[in-house]
């Protein structure tokens, strides 16, 4: 007997598969706080050279603060004070508005820098001085801990088809808590990126595993529903993340801000079932029985499972399955599989590399970080909702095609729009980063419902690798504006639409049983009960 002919017996969207959401919740709220937690951990505030050594104890010793600015700093080509240059001397005549022509000497600052503390009261570029010529290294922190993440994700993913996703799960909370606590008591620079990188990697069992936990719980007809109300966590998150980080600007306390729901999914971890299909993939009836009754009694429906027994559930399972171990090479051992694996990895290579590219790039607002991050945020929520209506009438494929192109559209007309009309880019702009994110949406359940139970998490784990490796690459693909100010825009429209292009190249998984077994894909798959009364 089929795990998902069981679940439409005893109701595969009731109170069980509601109280499995809410209890992931906290874990995935945490998921956009960290990812997104440079946008203020690492902000730059405005900063110029700590002029104290250019003391004379004479005249520029009783001059404003603002006078001696302005004897001390040079300004840039637009007016604007330098940020990385001091005069070797008090330059007294520019007080008078005096425009020499005389070269006057500079320095690199020799003395440190003296930050805007009016939004950020501190940050990593301020604790470390991570400006001017170590610049490079506050932007690392965040390429650091997405090499994390690719590293993560298919190493939870092999774990959770080899251990069960509960156990590999709790190991995700408390390495993922572990590391973030003491990445802010870190003492140095070195010691951060460490712990950064390491809080990614655990990171990035959460996010995959957390995901394949609930889809493989619900029934076909509500399994797109499901994936659409578990994304919104990350919309929440991110409204959370807005919310902590505009009452704790101090970029320890904000560390352990963000960290602190892991405190609470530790706690309702132990009211979490484990996967009855990776249960009986891996010849474990009795268990998979035990939590089966469980979904039955919480959804009223204990009346339909009077005659399924752990025998009858290994006796469907164990024939097939021969309790065959499955590693990462059996996506590509088979033909059907081989082809899905291909193209969903440059699939996800291109939402990601997509998404991340656009989130780095959009400008034009003129807002403070809170509220820009707040829009970001607050137009995912019409778009995830839209998308839930899309995906039951079109299916996964034009979905994530018709996501990916527009997406590319988007940055194609942005490139031949003039700067002055901000308004008309920020829309465009804005309009692109929803249909990026309303990509990610989708690739979520489609890629869950594309791969087999028994590799379901390996799947996962390759295709969140290659993500990562699209989110790494992606704002080095800033620095070709010095080549031509269009190739960076022109990158990232290219590859959201010949990803979008490769998506229509993936099978069609709308109102179709989740696979079990590789076997499963690469015969035409089975309809749903639904579908077939249907037609």
């Amino acid at each position: 007997m089929k795990f998902d002919s069981i679940l439409s017996e005893i109701n595969g969207f009731g109170r069980f598969q509601v109280t499995l959401f809410l209890l992931q919740a906290s874990s995935r709220f945490t998921l956009p706080c960290h990812f997104l937690l440079n946008n203020f951990m690492a902000a730059v505030p405005s900063h110029h050279c700590d002029i104290r050594t250019l003391e004379d104890g004479e005249v520029f010793g009783n001059l404003s603060l603002q006078q001696k600015i302005a004897a001390g700093i040079p300004a840039e080509q637009d007016g604007t004070l330098s940020s990385c240059q001091m005069f070797t001397q008090p330059q007294l005549q520019y007080l008078t508005g005096s425009n020499s022509s005389e070269e006057v000497d500079t320095v690199t600052c020799e003395n440190g820098w003296v930050y805007d503390n009016s939004t950020f009261k501190s940050t990593l570029a301020t604790e470390w001085d991570l400006v001017c010529s170590r610049k490079g290294m506050n932007k690392a922190t965040a390429t650091v801990f997405f090499i994390g993440v690719m590293i993560g994700a298919p190493l939870f993913g092999f774990l959770s088809d080899r251990f069960g996703r509960r156990p590999v799960l709790l190991v995700s909370y408390l390495s993922s808590l572990t590391f973030a606590v003491v990445s802010a008591f870190s003492t140095s620079y070195i010691m951060f990126i460490i712990m950064r990188f390491f809080t990614g990697v655990s990171l990035a069992g959460i996010s995959i595993i957390s995901i394949a936990l609930n889809v493989e719980w619900c029934c076909i007809e509500r399994r797109t529903f499901a994936a659409v109300i578990i994304s919104l966590d990350w919309t929440l998150g991110n409204w959370l993340l807005v919310g902590i980080a505009y009452y704790v600007n101090e970029w320890r306390m904000l560390i352990l801000g963000v960290s602190s729901p892991l405190i609470l999914a530790i706690f309702t971890w132990w009211w979490l079932p484990e996967s009855a299909r990776w249960l009986m993939a891996n010849g474990k009836g009795e268990a998979a029985h035990h939590y089966i009754v469980q979904c039955a009694k919480m959804n009223d429906r204990s009346k339909y499972i009077s005659t399924i027994t752990p025998e009858a559930l290994l006796e469907s399972s164990e024939d097939e399955t021969g309790h065959k171990k499955y590693t990462i090479t059996d996506l590509f051992r088979t033909p059907n599989i081989r082809k899905i694996a291909i193209c969903s990895g440059i699939v996800w290579f291109g939402v990601a590399f997509t998404y991340y590219g656009i989130s780095l790039n959009i400008t034009g607002f003129g807002l403070n970080p809170y509220l820009t991050q707040f829009i970001f945020a607050f137009i995912e929520m019409p778009m995830k909702i839209a998308v839930y209506f899309a995906l039951e009438k079109l299916g996964r494929r034009y979905c994530e095609m018709g996501a990916l192109i527009s997406t590319g559209l988007c940055l194609f007309i942005n490139i031949f729009v003039p700067i002055d009309m901000w308004l008309f880019r920020t829309i465009v702009a804005v309009l692109g980063k929803s249909l990026s994110e309303a990509s990610f949406t989708i690739i979520y359940l489609y890629t869950t419902e594309l791969y087999p139970t028994v590799v379901r998490q390996n799947g996962l784990g390759y295709t969140s690798f290659l993500a990562r490796l699209g989110v790494s690459i992606s704002p080095l693909i800033v620095l070709l504006e010095d080549t031509w100010h269009v190739l960076p825009a022109a990158t990232y429209c290219g590859v959201a639409v010949c990803s979008g292009l490769i998506a229509s190249l993936l099978p069609e998984t709308l109102n179709t049983q989740l696979p079990e077994l590789i076997e499963d894909i690469e015969k035409p798959r089975r309809q749903s009960t639904k579908e077939k009364e249907v037609r």
